[in-house]
């Protein structure tokens, strides 16, 4: 009796499942990727802001990416807020800046006078904002890379739809390794359905490697208030608030010119730092639509967790854990085709090799991020 209640809920969770999964293909193939007129000339100015803690080993290839931009240099300012660092990233951005007037550091310790926080990200940002000039804003993070088209796609953009707020490709580089393979499948998955979802009007969601914001639309939300006392969120809770105010002026730069690279974390320790950190924030969301599918996801995930640890106590539970990892394989591998496809790399046979593992972190990064804590950039978060 209890097993076929017990199978019974998890086809009952997969179904409504397997229908988002096919929603965001139906939507992610509707998608048409944005090219850059021939007629385009560059109008927007642009404030590019940069945190950086410790990041000495990339913030030199971040900037001269950046640089190398075919974007007039007089339209772009960057400037990189140094959050406390204890390394050469200060000097590192000062030796730019000796050869780039267009090139500014902030130094976080300066402003905030002593005063601790739970969201420096969030802080630094504000801060950065209010020195800037440009009227857009456009984030990133010290270990990206940018292509040299980047701003003229976003600005092109801006003149062809008028948005408030843009949200833009991030992949992450890899190698031969489980964990690079895993951190990379996994990332192209939710980037996808980030475009998919944004395009289609469903979820507001967006990394902050890589998204744009109009200043005066990021002051006219009030910013970060209200959610500045959350660590996570610098992203996605602020697209959620500016959504509410300017519901039909958000928009998802799908082009190839406008994906920014960046490396995946080296070790487990900090992959799962870096996935309870981005959980933390799912029941803060104003966007009703996105929690309502991270419950569904969790729900379902924790349902194929627990089902081979009850079949050691039960045999025949392993083979319809298998029939249920089959099932859930073709759905995800019939929207991961086309975003694959999209970011130009092949990766597919890993993917039903990596479903135990996935499913695995899905449970426990879930769980910690709603009752655990967190190390982050040598900060320990709650």
């Amino acid at each position: 009796m209890w097993l076929n209640i017990y199978l019974l809920l998890t086809t009952v969770l997969f179904v409504p499942y397997a229908i988002i999964i096919l929603l965001y293909r139906k939507w992610f193939l509707q998608l048409k990727p944005f090219t850059i007129a021939a007629s385009f000339q560059p109008q927007t100015s642009f404030s590019i802001i940069i945190p950086a803690r410790n990041e000495e080993a990339n913030i030199g290839a971040c900037i001269q990416s950046i640089l190398q931009q075919k974007y007039p240099a007089s339209l772009f300012e960057i400037i990189i807020i140094d959050d406390h660092s204890t390394d050469n990233t200060s000097e590192i951005v000062q030796a730019f800046h000796q050869q780039h007037s267009n090139i500014r550091l902030i130094k976080l310790a300066d402003e905030l006078d002593s005063k601790l926080l739970n969201a420096y990200k969030k802080k630094a940002i504000e801060k950065a904002i209010g020195y800037s000039n440009g009227d857009w804003i456009i984030t990133t993070d010290a270990d990206c890379l940018v292509k040299e088209n980047w701003m003229a796609s976003f600005d092109a953009m801006i003149q062809e739809q008028a948005p408030v707020f843009i949200a833009a490709p991030v992949v992450f580089t890899k190698n031969n390794t489980v964990l690079s393979m895993f951190q990379y499948i996994d990332f192209i998955s939710l980037q996808g359905i980030t475009a998919a979802s944004v395009s289609a009007g469903f979820h507001s969601m967006c990394n902050g490697a890589n998204l744009a914001y109009q200043k005066t639309a990021f002051y006219e939300v009030n910013g970060f208030k209200g959610i500045d006392t959350i660590a996570s969120g610098d992203d996605m809770l602020l697209m959620n608030k500016i959504k509410q105010r300017f519901p039909s002026k958000i928009a998802f730069l799908f082009s190839k010119e406008a994906i920014v690279t960046t490396d995946p974390m080296p070790d487990w320790k900090s992959f799962f730092n870096q996935r309870i950190r981005w959980a933390s924030k799912a029941d803060t969301y104003k966007d009703k639509s996105i929690f309502w599918v991270l419950v569904l996801v969790y729900l379902y995930n924790f349902s194929l967790f627990v089902m081979p640890l009850v079949g050691f106590f039960y045999w025949p539970l392993f083979f319809y854990w298998l029939v249920f990892i089959g099932c859930k394989t073709l759905v995800e591998l019939s929207f991961a085709f086309p975003a694959g496809k999209f970011f130009g790399q092949s990766f597919l046979w890993w993917f039903p090799l990596l479903q135990p593992l996935h499913i695995a972190y899905t449970v426990i990064a879930g769980w910690l991020g709603k009752f655990g804590k967190y190390e982050w950039k040598g900060r320990s978060v709650k």
